[in-house]
């Protein structure tokens, strides 16, 4: 039954219902999860399992501010399965069988692949014309919360939501896995922008998760990666290579 839905989905449906769905879809992922995730960590707080990063709590303005422009981002991100479905059609893309492990690599090699994408968009993006002039709408959450993951410019939430069609055509994955991975992403991106952590923030280590992002909307430097630190590492190590050689 499911096999058969999916596969009228994705021949079958016009692609203005293909969009009405993708827009509704990460819709709920946003407006759906955030306040439960948000009152979780409230919960996890009073029985000090979590801890708040930065005292200050965002205003009530902001996190409106921050629903504004990501029901703009959502607009824009619901576009992101045309392209796949026109090159499925065409096959282009080639899928595989929704098996349990099929799903699980898909979604974990998507991640990975968004951690670059990620790195890669965010660097463009505080490249000082772009900062001004388009990552500064995401910056403006100098708290972030929950409400702040898709706070973006039109025009990055455009570069964001290709993580799929930049990947799919060369590597075949199952149609579930692409349909989890927005949530996965999503689950990540609240883990980063919630404002809490778990321990002092000491240390090394996935504890430090929230942490770096925090910094990084405070300090508008450092931390550019998503949901790791590696690629940070690697081009500190790369510059002082360069620094090095001069």
């Amino acid at each position: 039954m499911a096999k058969e839905l999916i596969h009228t989905i994705i021949y079958e449906y016009s692609y203005i219902w293909l969009y009405v769905l993708t827009f509704l879809y990460f819709f709920f992922l946003y407006f759906g999860i955030a306040p439960i995730f948000e009152k979780a960590c409230l919960w996890l707080e009073s029985k000090k399992v979590v801890h708040r990063i930065l005292k200050k709590e965002a205003t009530k303005r902001q996190k409106n501010v921050e629903k504004l422009h990501a029901l703009k981002s959502i607009f824009v991100f619901g576009f992101s399965v045309l392209p796949v479905v026109y090159c499925i059609r065409t096959n282009t893309i080639v899928l595989l069988p929704d098996t349990f492990l099929n799903i699980i690599l898909g979604v974990a090699l998507l991640t990975i692949w968004n951690e670059i994408h990620f790195f890669v968009i965010h660097r463009i993006m505080h490249i000082p014309f772009f900062m001004n002039h388009v990552h500064k709408v995401h910056h403006k959450s100098i708290i972030p919360t929950v409400y702040s993951v898709y706070s973006f410019h039109l025009f990055e939430a455009l570069l964001l939501s290709t993580v799929p069609i930049t990947l799919l055509p060369f590597i075949p994955f199952s149609p579930v896995a692409v349909f989890l991975y927005p949530l996965a992403s999503i689950l990540l991106n609240y883990s980063g922008h919630c404002n809490y952590r778990f321990g002092t923030g000491k240390g090394t280590g996935w504890k430090l998760f929230g942490t770096r992002h925090n910094a990084h909307h405070s300090e508008f430097r450092k931390n550019y990666g998503f949901a790791s630190n590696i690629l940070d590492q690697l081009n500190h190590k790369i510059s002082r290579l360069r620094q090095s050689k001069k």
